[in-house]
Parts: structure tokens; C-alpha cells; sequence
């Protein structure tokens, strides 16, 4: 009998499949109050530094201080989202190296949802906490005219980010399939390219500003979306693509995936 899997039934696994990894993850308390603490921690310096440097300055090209603590707290809020319930895209060098691959694909589920519930990032609840502080306090600092259509075009943007960034994600840790080493640093070079989409992408040089919002669209995760929801002009306009980019982004990410698995070589990849 064929099995289909409806987004109910999707839904229902990834919850299965995700309590079993939380169960375990529980059971080591302190590691799980160590790497929240941790994360909160390293937010709370990089926010202090924002302070600092806007002591001293006005603004950096017309962005105030809140409005670039709100792009800092989006790239994390983002990170701690894909930690906390999308930590698997990390685990795909082990999977493919090891052949563990293998029992995930004789599952009549999709292979996609088993790698995302491969592990848990128990830091992502420190960023998510932290981040949303921040980004909360951001909105109260700055002038914005708060109506039902505002609220609607800031969740289908947070929404498209989210997504962005998990694609990316999994589009990076895909390279496991072609860079068959014990450490691919590959992920973790994309990852840190995120670091720049923390600031106005406009402080950079061309080249990079472009890299980082067509190649790995980082900027439609912070930038862009700032750029709509305080009205700067002309970046605005580009921020109501961040729909597109997600699922251009999802595409571009299980496309790979699947190229991926026509590779694959099971155990002794």
C-alpha cells in the first residue's frame, strides 16, 4: 500500500521524530543550561558592542541604532530558529561519511525531515530568547504606524527569512556529498557570511553587497527586511522579494539534496 505523505502526516512525523531527540538532549541538564547561557551570553556582548559604537556616532548611512540592533537580533533570531529545530543540516557530513544515510533512506518518510530532526541545537533557545528581546525593543524605539496590515507584512517577511536561512543552511552542508573529507569547512564559510548581513549591507563594496543578497541571500534574512518595515528607500522595494528568494532558496536547497543523493555511495563514502 502506498503511503502518501500529506503535510498532516509530515507534521505529525517531524513532531515523533523531533521529542525523541529532545528526550535525549534532556537528559544532560547542564549541557542544555551551559550552550543557552552561551548563546544569550555572546548576543549580549555583540549588543553592548552596537552600543558603544553608536555612542560615539549618530548613525552608520542613515541607519540609527535600533534599527541596526534589529538586523543584528534577526540574523541570530534566524540562527536559533534553524539550531533549535533544523540542527540536522549540520549532521550531514557524519550521515554521508559514515553511511548512516542508508536507514534513512529504506524509511518511507522523507529523507529531508530525518536529516532535519537529526539533532537539536539546545543554543538556538538562547538566540531566539535574546534575539527577540532585542528585536522587540527595537520596534518600541523606533516610529512605526502599527495596523493589521503591518503586522501581516512583518510575520510573511519573518516567515521568508526563516526559510531563507535554513535553505541556506541545508544548500551548504549538501557539499558533504562532493567534499568527502572528515572536516568540510565549507557549511561553516557560508554560516560566517552571515555575520555581514548584521549591519547595513551599504557599508560594503559592491561586489559583496550583491554576493550576499543574489549568491547567499543573507541580506533578505536582516536588511531587506528592515529596509520594509522602516520604510528606507530604495532597499524597501527589494525587500518584497523575500517571498520569491525563499522559495527560489528552498528549490535551489533540496534540488542539491537530491543531486546529492544520486552520489551518494552508502557506507565508506
Amino acid at each position: 500500500m502506498e503511503i502518501r505523505n500529506t503535510p498532516r502526516r509530515i507534521l505529525y512525523l517531524y513532531w515523533r521524530l523531533y521529542s525523541q531527540q529532545l528526550k535525549a538532549m534532556l537528559e544532560y541538564s547542564a549541557d542544555f543550561y551551559i550552550m543557552i547561557g552561551a548563546a544569550a551570553l555572546t548576543q549580549i556582548t555583540g549588543f553592548l558592542f552596537l552600543w558603544v559604537v553608536f555612542s560615539r556616532i549618530p548613525d552608520i548611512q542613515g541607519w540609527g541604532l535600533w534599527e541596526v540592533a534589529f538586523m543584528y537580533a534577526a540574523i541570530y533570531v534566524s540562527e536559533g530558529v534553524g539550531s533549535l529545530f533544523f540542527e540536522g543540516t549540520w549532521r550531514m557530513l557524519r550521515l554521508v561519511n559514515l553511511g548512516e544515510l542508508d536507514r534513512y533512506l529504506v524509511r518511507p518518510v522523507p529523507i529531508v525531515l530525518q536529516i532535519f530532526c537529526t539533532g537539536i541545537g539546545m543554543n538556538g533557545i538562547g538566540n531566539i530568547l535574546i534575539g527577540g528581546t532585542i528585536i522587540g525593543i527595537s520596534l518600541s524605539h523606533v516610529q512605526m504606524d502599527w495596523n493589521l496590515s503591518t503586522v501581516l507584512m512583518a510575520i510573511l517577511l519573518f516567515v521568508s527569512a526563516i526559510t531563507i536561512r535554513i535553505a541556506i543552511n541545508l544548500a551548504a552542508n549538501c557539499s558533504s556529498f562532493w567534499i568527502r573529507s572528515s572536516g568540510n569547512a565549507f557549511p561553516i564559510m557560508i554560516h560566517n557570511l552571515g555575520e555581514f548581513a548584521k549591519y547595513p549591507i551599504t557599508i560594503f563594496s559592491l561586489g559583496l553587497q550583491l554576493f550576499i543578497s543574489i549568491v547567499v541571500p543573507f541580506a533578505f534574512v536582516s536588511f531587506f527586511p528592515a529596509a520594509v518595515l522602516f520604510g528606507k528607500e530604495p532597499w524597501s522595494w527589494w525587500g518584497w522579494l523575500g517571498p520569491l528568494v525563499a522559495v527560489c532558496a528552498v528549490w535551489l536547497s533540496l534540488g542539491l539534496l537530491r543531486i546529492g543523493l544520486g552520489k551518494y555511495e552508502s557506507a565508506g563514502n
